[in-house]
């Protein structure tokens, strides 16, 4: 069966949101729509919706003039799985002693390897993207260098493979949380499957607001992966919930964008320990000042 998606981008969050309410509605009805913030430094939002029957194109085109849009690009898709065909297509990520692979990999795990399991689903972080290649390496380096962190916190989890890295390290039970609760599942599932799902907590949550975060607090160790604007606007929460001497490792922030929010986090009195790349993408591990 040929089944059909529907794109496009624009700049405001509210207008995102409420043009995707808007297709909800249309005749033919979209099988799911999602509104995603997208991930190159642009702060723009993008709106996706997916049909099992060809969309009203004239529609989308009316709906997406009349919110500043760009004009929806509609595309047919042929009868394929596409989780199973990524899931096929990943190939294994080494950051450190850490070994990321999809269930189809089971038998490539290096025997001295730090095995994570993530197979293709609709959270962010595999370890393919640098921004995750990034939070795992200096992780690893941090460890190898002495950190022995009793309470860790992952910002924005997405498939939770940071915090699942860092239950590997240390027996501590840990914190994961996102916004968006089909993260939040599939963190928990991932957990679950790398018999973690009773030390790594799942939580939805937008930052630190939910009530067993702020009780767990301070924090040795807080990873945000996410994008530049919403950790420059973290920076006083992470100063607040960061212990003194504790570590943050913050990516999803272009090389350029870097020096910005470094000034974020020494306002809130951290310091700058190391300063990666990884492709486009910058990784940054900080310290609170004592």
């Amino acid at each position: 069966m040929t089944t059909y998606t529907a794109f496009t981008t624009l700049a405001d969050r509210d207008a995102a949101e409420a043009l995707s309410e808007l297709v909800e509605e249309l005749d033919p009805a979209p099988y799911g729509v999602g509104v995603f913030e997208i991930e190159d430094g642009s702060e723009r939002w993008e709106v996706g919706a997916y049909f099992l029957e060809a969309p009203d194109e004239v529609a989308l085109l009316l709906l997406a003039a009349a919110h500043g849009a760009q004009p929806f690009v509609v595309s047919e898709l042929p009868e394929i799985d596409w989780v199973a065909h990524v899931r096929r297509e990943l190939a294994p990520v080494v950051a450190g002693r850490f070994f990321v692979y999809g269930s189809h990999d089971a038998d490539k795990v290096p025997a001295e390897a730090i095995p994570l399991r993530i197979d293709a689903a609709m959270a962010f972080g595999t370890g393919h993207h640098g921004t995750t290649l990034g939070c795992l390496t200096a992780l690893d380096r941090l460890e190898r260098a002495g950190l022995r962190a009793h309470n860790v916190v992952d910002i924005g989890c997405g498939t939770a493979v940071l915090a699942m890295a860092a239950a590997k390290l240390w027996p501590e039970r840990m914190l994961a949380s996102d916004i968006d609760p089909v993260a939040v599942e599939t963190a928990a599932a991932n957990c679950a499957g790398n018999g973690l799902g009773d030390r790594v907590i799942c939580l939805e949550a937008a930052g630190f607001e939910h009530p067993e975060i702020k009780s767990a607090a301070p924090f040795d160790l807080i990873f945000a992966n996410i994008l530049k604007a919403p950790l420059i606007g973290l920076a006083p929460d992470m100063g607040r919930y960061c212990a003194e001497s504790g570590h943050v490792i913050l990516s999803g922030i272009l090389h350029e964008q870097a020096d910005e929010v470094i000034a974020a986090y020494q306002a809130q009195g951290f310091t700058l320990v190391s300063r990666d790349e990884f492709g486009d993408w910058t990784t940054l591990v900080l310290q609170r000042k004592q």
